[in-house]
C-alpha cells in the first residue's frame, strides 16, 4: 500500500499540484476513517480534547511534510536519490528508539537490518555499486531529506506521546490535524497555479493516494508500531522497493531485473530476522 505512493508521485507532475494532491489524499482518507471512528471520537471528547496540539503537530509532520514535500521533491530529483535518502529513515528511527525507549535491535535483528539495507541498496542502485559515486544531488533532495527527517520524528512522537484514543481513532484525529495544516498551503497553490488541467486524472490519483498509501498504509504502520515498537516497524520501508517493482511491472509494463531478485533474497530473510523477538 505504501509503495503505491511512488507510482502516484511519478504520475502527478503536470496533472495535479503537490499540495492539492496531499490535501485531496488526506481529506478523502479522513472521509473514509470518520464513519468508523466517529462514535469513539464523540464519546471520548472530554478525555482527548487536550491532545489537539499533538494532533496538529503529528498531522503537520506525517501528512503535510511527508506528503506534499515528497511530491515537490519528486519534480526535480531522481528515483535513485529518493531511494537512497529513504534508506536512512529506518536507521534513524532505530537509533532514536534505542536512546529514548531502550527499544534496541539485538543480535540477529542487527544482522537482519544489515541484510535489508544491502538488499534495498542493490535494487535502488540497480545492481551497480558505481552508481553510488555518480549520484547528483539536486534541490529536490532537500525536500526529500526534510520529509525523511520528519518521518523519523513522526514515528518517535507517535510512541512518545500516548493517547487515550485507540489506534484507528487517533490516526483519524491526526489526519484531521494534517488536513487543517494543509488547507492554507493548498489554497495558496491553487490561487497561484490554478486548478488541474485534467480533473479526471487528478481525482483518480487523489483517490488512489487516499485509499492505499493514505488510509491503508498509515493505519497498518500505526498498528505495527504498537505491536513491535518503532525500531522494527520502521524497517518495513526496506520492503517497498520490491513492491514498487511489482506494481511497476503490473501497471507500467516495466519488467523486473536480476537485481530485484538478489535484493529480494536479501530483504526477505533480513526482515524475518529483524522482526524476530530476541532470545531470552
Amino acid at each position: 500500500m505504501w509503495s503505491a505512493n511512488y507510482i502516484v508521485a511519478r504520475a502527478a507532475p503536470g496533472s495535479i499540484g503537490p499540495h492539492l494532491l496531499a490535501f485531496s489524499r488526506w481529506f478523502l482518507a479522513l472521509c473514509l476513517m470518520l464513519p468508523f471512528a466517529l462514535s469513539e471520537l464523540k464519546d471520548m471528547w472530554p478525555q482527548y480534547r487536550s491532545e489537539w496540539r499533538s494532533f496538529l503537530i503529528l498531522g503537520a509532520l506525517g501528512m503535510w511534510v511527508c506528503g506534499a514535500f515528497v511530491y515537490i521533491g519528486g519534480h526535480t530529483t531522481e528515483a535513485l536519490n529518493i531511494g537512497l535518502l529513504y534508506a536512512i529513515a529506518p536507521v534513524l528511527i532505530a537509533v532514536a528508539s534505542a536512546r529514548l525507549f531502550n527499544d534496541r535491535l539485538q543480535g540477529l535483528q542487527l544482522v537482519g537490518l544489515c541484510l535489508s539495507i544491502t538488499g534495498m541498496l542493490m535494487i535502488v542502485l540497480k545492481g551497480h555499486w558505481r552508481n553510488l559515486i555518480e549520484v547528483n544531488f539536486t534541490r529536490g533532495d532537500l525536500w526529500i531529506l526534510t520529509a525523511v527527517m520528519c518521518w523519523t520524528v513522526y514515528s518517535i512522537l507517535l510512541r512518545k506521546w500516548p493517547s487515550v484514543l485507540g489506534t484507528f481513532s487517533r490516526l483519524t484525529a491526526i489526519t484531521a490535524g494534517g488536513v487543517v495544516v494543509l488547507l492554507p498551503f493548498t489554497i495558496g497553490e491553487v490561487v497561484s497555479s490554478g486548478l488541474p488541467p485534467d480533473f479526471g486524472k487528478a481525482f483518480l490519483l487523489a483517490v488512489v493516494a487516499a485509499v492505499l498509501p493514505g488510509f491503508g498504509a498509515y493505519q497498518a504502520y500505526s498498528f505495527l508500531q504498537q505491536e513491535v515498537g518503532a525500531a522494527r516497524a520502521g524497517l518495513v520501508l526496506y520492503v517497498s522497493p520490491l513492491y514498487t517493482a511489482i506494481i511497476a511491472w503490473w501497471l507500467l509494463s516495466e519488467p523486473p531485473h536480476w537485481y530485484h531478485a538478489i535484493g529480494a533474497c536479501l530483504i526477505i530473510p533480513g526482515m524475518y530476522l529483524a522482526m524476530r523477538k530476541p532470545a531470552a
